[in-house]
């Protein structure tokens, strides 16, 4: 069970990807190859056809888990788990958005309000470093808060407004 040059290619380039936006090379490696599977892969296969520790797919596979971009499937006649991937391109980018945002985003939005308050009260700071503060404040709420706003709205009416991106700032100049 080996891979074509083309699968290869592709699995090694999104590893690589991977590490340049902080992913494990492995887990971004399996699941570029449980998305172009064809079928459901069980540990075993994966192992073989990307040629890491069994530790390493075990590991990578409760990482890609918890992100919501693989689940476990059965196979009649197998009792061991097998795995795929989610497959609509709009959904894996969606969730991954989603979690980077619960994960990266939130926790700082956190900690830049309570920066806020505190530095109302912070008799050491000068107003240029507060406004600074506040600056980045304000742009991080308006990032999420335009995330709400577009989260929920189906594949086809994205795609649509992306589409209009250049559109659309050709008109406001």
């Amino acid at each position: 069970m080996s891979l074509s040059p083309t699968e290869q290619k592709y699995v090694l380039h999104w590893g690589e990807m991977g590490t340049r936006w902080g992913v494990n090379r492995t887990v971004a490696q399996i699941h570029a190859l449980l998305f172009l599977a064809n079928a459901p892969l069980n540990a075993e296969q994966i192992v073989e056809k990307l040629g890491v520790a069994r530790s390493n797919v075990s590991n990578s596979i409760k990482e890609l888990q918890s992100w919501g971009l693989v689940k476990v499937t059965h196979v009649l006649g197998d009792r061991r788990d097998h795995f795929v991937a989610l497959q609509d391109v709009w959904e894996i980018f969606r969730t991954i958005v989603e979690e980077r945002k619960r994960r990266e985003i939130d926790p700082t939005l956190t900690v830049l309000r309570q920066c806020a308050i505190e530095a109302e009260g912070d008799k050491g700071l000068e107003d240029a470093t507060r406004e600074r503060m506040a600056q980045v404040l304000e742009f991080l709420e308006m990032l999420t808060d335009s995330y709400d706003d577009y989260k929920h709205l189906p594949p086809a009416t994205l795609k649509r407004f992306i589409n209009m991106g250049g559109k659309v700032a050709k008109l406001l100049g």
